[in-house]
């Protein structure tokens, strides 16, 4: 009888490897389907990123300096385009970086924040005005206004008007103050801050300023610090459309 001859074959894999090779093989496909039919925004990843990024940088106080120019474009009646969310970015960049420069400081800081009507960087007084003065002798706040200047001639679409307002607690300006009320001292600050951007190069056909005196507080007048958010300057960024609407709905109101 014959003997059998051994078989050489190579020794195949374990039957329970190629089952699992099976798997992993359908749930790759399956995820890479999964992928291909979602979409992704980079633009809103990025801005996602930013805003990370700037709170993060935030020394003292922990504000947010930087903005989501998705929720201030939806918030305000500003045309959502490139240039509007340009020129958020670069005031918020300023901002962050006035902030590290100085240290942060103590109290009210620099902010930049929405409102129904645009947005707005808020210059608390303390850091900007002496008490009772109108006069800007703070050279970290020149140079932050200077930076702010450059960057609404270079990035500011030319629908986009700004308004400086003035605001006060509820203090009387002191006897050496040369101001006589807090509507004067209001009205003096806001056109100080103006003043600058206009010697700074903005055009003064996109400048306007408004007083408010001590009549649109932000906090309690009762404690050093709630006067302290009181005492204010903010740089206003609205279309010229909404303006007109403005006006328009005024006229209408005093005619009926």
């Amino acid at each position: 009888m014959a003997k059998k001859c051994k078989c050489e074959c190579p020794e195949c894999m374990p039957e329970w490897l190629a089952t699992f090779g099976d798997l992993m093989s359908l749930l790759l496909c399956f995820f890479v389907l999964l992928l291909s039919m979602s979409t992704m925004n980079a633009k809103k990843v990025q801005e996602a990123i930013g805003s990370l990024a700037g709170s993060l940088g935030v020394l003292n106080g922990g504000t947010q300096t930087e903005i989501s120019h998705e929720r201030i474009m939806k918030a305000t009646p500003i045309e959502k385009n490139e240039e509007t969310a340009r020129t958020v970015n670069k005031l918020s960049q300023a901002i962050s970086e006035f902030k590290q420069f100085t240290k942060g400081g103590k109290g009210a800081s620099i902010v930049l924040e929405e409102g129904e009507k645009g947005f707005f960087i808020r210059l608390p007084a303390d850091i900007t005005f002496p008490p009772g003065s109108a006069k800007i002798t703070n050279v970290d706040t020149l140079l932050f206004l200077k930076r702010i200047a450059l960057i609404i001639r270079e990035y500011l679409p030319k629908n986009i008007e700004v308004q400086i307002k003035g605001f006060t607690d509820n203090t009387p300006p002191p006897p050496t103050s040369p101001y006589g009320d807090n509507w004067e001292l209001s009205a003096a600050r806001a056109l100080s801050v103006l003043k600058i951007l206009i010697k700074n190069g903005v055009n003064p056909k996109q400048l306007s300023a408004a007083a408010y005196g001590e009549y649109h507080p932000i906090a309690s007048n009762d404690t050093p610090q709630g006067r302290a958010k009181n005492r204010r300057v903010e740089i206003w960024f609205f279309a010229t459309q909404q303006k007109q609407q403005i006006k328009k709905s005024v006229l209408d109101k005093i005619k009926k």
